[in-house]
């Protein structure tokens, strides 16, 4: 395989580690999104995942990154999610979905207007990812939800890809150093988001072809279950929580209660009555 194929998304996705990897992480989106409801769910990044194939919102779209485009902001409707900003193939965009081509530092959406963002590997392309999660955070409406997928730096994938950055030949493709997990964590808390879940997976060692792959199946159980947090991939789900906002039901009257024994008092009578 050559330096090309690793470092370049499409190409790396057709190769047996990437098959591997989006395998594993496809598995886990769909069990995660199928239980998150709303009306507006966004995929940032990343056609070659489909990370919203089992969530049943009606409006569902995928926001790729371009060097031109729309960056005015526009409401969602309640309705079909707005047309592309510039046309793309068929293929990047699945049946049902609209594609928007915009700056992924400067989405054009309202805030609060969001109820799910899924970002896979999309911090690893960015040249500014706190940015990138502060516009998650301001177009995610209160109690959205908030999935991020990346490469495990503290996994023989993250050492790999660490001695391929000096070699020149890097294993993953990445436009930057890979994040850590630890890391991520205190940076969405900052955010405001309360961590839900955090899962690993990919415990097989960085190799190239399917038949080496294979051989390792078994540390598939024995990772997760001996060394979990040092999986090759990993996926964090968090919620964005408003504080000082409480969801209260219908305000119910309540009659006063009399204590035990005791009776209304009687009505004086002013009137004298005399026989």
């Amino acid at each position: 395989m050559s330096d090309r194929s690793i470092i370049d998304w499409p190409a790396w996705t057709d190769s047996p580690p990437g098959r591997y990897v989006l395998e594993w992480e496809q598995a886990q989106l769909d069990r995660v999104v199928s239980d998150v409801f709303g009306y507006h769910a966004l995929q940032l990044g990343l056609p070659q995942l489909d990370t919203l194939r089992e969530n049943r919102m009606p409006c569902r779209g995928l926001v790729l990154d371009a060097a031109s485009g729309s960056s005015a902001p526009y409401s969602l409707p309640r309705g079909p999610m707005p047309g592309p900003v510039h046309s793309l193939p068929e293929r990047h965009a699945p049946a049902g979905r609209s594609t928007v081509w915009c700056d992924l530092l400067d989405l054009p959406f309202e805030a609060q207007s969001v109820d799910l963002i899924v970002m896979p590997h999309t911090l690893e392309f960015t040249s500014d990812p706190h940015r990138l999660l502060r516009e998650a955070e301001r177009v995610l409406m209160p109690e959205g939800q908030l999935i991020i997928l990346g490469f495990n730096s503290l996994s023989l994938w993250g050492a790999r890809q660490s001695l391929g950055k000096v070699t020149g030949r890097p294993f993953v493709p990445a436009q930057h150093d890979l994040i850590a997990f630890t890391r991520l964590k205190d940076w969405i808390k900052l955010l405001g988001f309360d961590l839900e879940r955090g899962r690993f997976g990919c415990y097989r060692p960085p190799l190239v072809s399917d038949q080496w792959l294979a051989r390792y199946a078994f540390m598939e159980a024995a990772g997760d279950r001996w060394w979990p947090i040092f999986g090759a991939s990993y996926m964090v789900t968090a919620i964005k929580r408003v504080r000082g906002m409480r969801l209260v039901g219908p305000l119910k009257v309540k009659k006063p209660v009399l204590a035990a024994g005791l009776a209304p008092a009687a009505t004086p009578n002013t009137r004298n009555h005399s026989k």
